[in-house]
């Protein structure tokens, strides 16, 4: 059933991924700005990474074009990717913090006061802040279910893209971009 959604709805699945990544952002800034959670260096890439993944999905979804739509999705899998990656990277220091926990300076201090070439390492060598774990749910930390939400989302558009690719081939009645 769900493969026969993917066939037949591939771009209301990336308008339902855009908007998931809408409310994984807003869940952030609510985080944020009224329990109080400060976000760490490795936090803000990945919102950065979530509002990637949004708006290349949401554009995909807005046309109805298939090279359109395709290519959109092909940029935000890779943005996925690259947003699972950092998140990774924050569980894994989370999991075995570093020996030395400094606060480090916060994102917008790295890139005003270093070259882009320094401050990009230094938000991945992470800091005090990264590896602390200050909200959880069901057991995982927020880096923890930002992987999930970036793997499955990467799947999700993987399999809407290997089928496509496939289906498109061989053309087939009743395909339809609703």
């Amino acid at each position: 059933m769900l493969l026969n959604w993917i066939d037949t709805a591939p771009r209301r699945i990336l308008g339902l991924i855009s908007l998931a990544c809408v409310a994984m952002l807003a869940f952030g800034m609510y985080l944020q700005h009224v329990v109080g959670l400060e976000p760490c260096p490795m936090c803000i890439v990945q919102r950065y990474a979530l509002i990637g993944v949004a708006v290349f999905t949401g554009l995909a979804a807005a046309r109805n074009t298939r090279g359109w739509w395709m290519s959109l999705a092909g940029i935000a899998v890779l943005i996925a990717g690259f947003g699972a990656f950092v998140a990774a990277r924050q569980s894994w220091l989370q999991w075995y913090p570093p020996e030395v926990a400094t606060c480090g300076r916060d994102f917008y201090g790295m890139i005003e006061n270093y070259p882009i070439s320094r401050a990009i390492p230094m938000i991945f060598r992470g800091s005090g802040d990264c590896a602390a774990i200050d909200w959880t749910f069901l057991g995982g930390s927020i880096a923890n279910w930002s992987f999930i939400c970036f793997v499955g989302f990467g799947i999700v558009m993987l399999v809407l893209l290997a089928r496509h690719l496939k289906g498109g081939r061989r053309g087939g009645a009743g395909y339809s971009m609703a």
